[in-house]
């Protein structure tokens, strides 16, 4: 089955859709209906957004799923959030106060934590 279209390929206007058909029993519904930001996401995106909530959000897990770094996972979710419209940490509010961010920075220096951790709880993401 083909992905559905977003966009007219002669105007680049947004496409609406007005019919939805069920080719089990053939019935039609006409109207107009509204696809959602995740029509605009291809193949590839779908399956790293299912993954991704598979692995109820946690990187760690969807890292060791697909075998990639933490940075990569992270690009890929920004990719995806540029394609549903939005812009990735536009609302994000990261910073840490002063005394959450020297106790991190020493459990780092004393390697209770890794750095990558440490990157983590400092980006306001947690472990």
């Amino acid at each position: 089955m083909n992905q559905i279209l977003t966009q007219c390929p002669v105007c680049k206007d947004e496409l609406t859709i007005t019919r939805l058909h069920c080719s089990s029993c053939n019935t039609s519904i006409e109207g107009r209906f509204y696809s959602g930001a995740f029509a605009n996401l291809s193949k590839e995106q779908m399956k790293f957004i299912e993954i991704f909530v598979r692995n109820e959000g946690k990187i760690k897990h969807v890292e060791k799923e697909l075998s990639l770094s933490y940075p990569t996972i992270r690009n890929r979710l920004h990719e995806v959030i540029r394609a549903m419209g939005y812009e990735p940490g536009k609302d994000e509010s990261t910073s840490v106060d002063e005394e959450t961010r020297r106790s991190i920075l020493a459990d780092l220096d004393v390697g209770n934590i890794s750095a990558e951790d440490a990157m983590r709880i400092l980006n306001g993401e947690g472990s």
